[in-house]
């Protein structure tokens, strides 16, 4: 159990990360990635490397297809947030902005690579601690990302196969 000055310095030491992090994301302004709406280069590698974490044994094996898969992902995961409203898009945009400096990813995340080197057992131990933590807004981030990417995934054409779903019913009208 954490003493209340550790509890005090932790708090303390989260704000001022969270406050830098929305101060860098606020002061250079997002410029969407090239063929990207949304994402700007740095969530694009944040979200294709923890897109196999979260995925995991629902990608393909076949390092093609698996990468495919992944830029598929990422790609619908950024048309998923361009169709939020603003004040999730800021809050999503504060998130990225925190996992994308070094300490953010370090002091909050876990992980000490950068994303695109990080290994599996690295980006699942961060997903798990944020899944359990006892604090609200890392579980919200947990969710946010995963929630994101699963669906976006799973409404991808190329997953259903897997899955065993044949598709969406047609809309064509019948003859009577």
């Amino acid at each position: 159990m954490p003493t209340r000055r550790q509890f005090l310095k932790v708090g303390l030491a989260s704000g001022a990360v969270l406050a830098g992090a929305g101060w860098l994301a606020l002061r250079g302004g997002r410029v969407p990635a090239a063929g990207y709406g949304w994402l700007d280069a740095r969530a694009a590698r944040i979200v294709t490397a923890i897109v196999p974490a979260v995925l995991a044994g629902a990608l393909p094996e076949a390092p093609v297809a698996r990468k495919q898969a992944i830029g598929e992902a990422t790609a619908a995961f950024d048309r998923a947030i361009s169709g939020l409203s603003p004040a999730v898009q800021e809050e999503i945009a504060q998130l990225f902005s925190l996992l994308g400096l070094a300490a953010g990813r370090f002091i909050v995340a876990g992980v000490r690579s950068e994303w695109h080197e990080a290994t599996p057992e690295e980006l699942h131990a961060f997903l798990r601690r944020w899944r359990e933590s006892r604090f609200g807004l890392l579980r919200a981030g947990y969710q946010a990302l995963t929630q994101l990417i699963q669906a976006a995934w799973y409404g991808n054409p190329a997953s259903w196969e897997r899955i065993g779903y044949p598709g969406p019913p047609s809309l064509e009208s019948r003859p009577a």
